[in-house]
């Protein structure tokens, strides 16, 4: 299992916006009913603008295990993000967990 599956904090951590362009409905693959309007260029991940954010495809438990409902569809900016990224360890520590250079 990858430290991705077992940690989930990038996906509970920060607002995923990305372009109307990438929606099942426009011909894209992110499924539209997980995405809610922020302009005529622009759509985020449900979940993902709350105080507490979380995407709404996101499952399990993190930083035990996880995974998400839409990997294969999963928009850009999800893509764009590594494992060990500065984006990544932040979002690890947001959640009280280690950073994954110290784990290996």
């Amino acid at each position: 299992m990858n430290s991705c599956q077992q940690c989930g904090a990038c996906c509970a951590s920060y607002r995923v916006d990305f372009s109307v362009h990438e929606l099942d409905d426009n011909g894209g693959k992110v499924p539209s009913g997980l995405a809610v309007e922020v302009n005529d260029a622009i759509c985020r991940m449900r979940g993902t603008d709350h105080a507490s954010p979380r995407c709404a495809a996101l499952t399990g438990k993190v930083g035990q295990s996880v995974g998400c409902g839409i990997y294969e569809w999963r928009p850009n900016p999800c893509h764009d993000l590594e494992a060990g990224s500065d984006a990544c360890e932040r979002a690890r520590a947001r959640h009280g967990l280690p950073a994954l250079s110290s784990l290996h």
